[in-house]
């Protein structure tokens, strides 16, 4: 497993839509293995693809440690609940910096596993949040998107602070 440099906000690559995976194989599989290094590295509980220059449709999340990593190819949220959720969220991209995000509270989603295989999964709680959150990614929305202009002006201007 490599531990691949991570995009940094406010890279142009980390806004662009991300390519359904076509091909399941070995060379995937070792991309997941990277993510899951890098993300670990960073440290975070998910990252995408995307986060590392890779614009395809690929997202690993650990909630509990390296028994809980999961691995979501081609992700699609189907449902939302009406019921949302404020949670603190952050990105690897753009690391020091945090805020309350509001979210449904539960997703639907479907996805394909490392092999190709499809699956349907109900996600609430932390695991919803971070779905929403990596899925937005892959769709090329960046986090700080779903909040307000002041908030995201104060955000940015903080993050640009740590970078000084």
């Amino acid at each position: 497993m490599a531990i691949l440099p991570i995009l940094r906000y406010p890279d142009p690559r980390l806004r662009l839509p991300c390519q359904k995976v076509e091909t399941f194989d070995a060379r995937l599989a070792a991309l997941a293995d990277d993510l899951t290094a890098t993300m670990r590295a960073a440290p975070g509980i998910g990252i995408t693809a995307a986060h590392v220059g890779i614009l395809e449709r690929l997202t690993v999340i650990e909630l509990d440690g390296p028994a809980s990593q999961r691995v979501y190819v081609n992700p699609e949220i189907e449902w939302f609940s009406p019921e949302v959720q404020r949670h603190t969220e952050g990105s690897v991209s753009m690391p020091g910096v945090t805020d309350e995000v509001e979210r449904p509270a539960r997703i639907r989603l479907t996805y394909q596993d490392l092999s190709g295989k499809h699956h349907t999964e109900d996600a609430d709680s932390l695991l919803s949040i971070c779905l929403q959150h990596e899925i937005d990614q892959l769709d090329g929305i960046f986090w700080i998107d779903r909040l307000s202009r002041l908030k995201r002006d104060r955000i940015v201007k903080k993050y640009n602070k740590t970078r000084d």
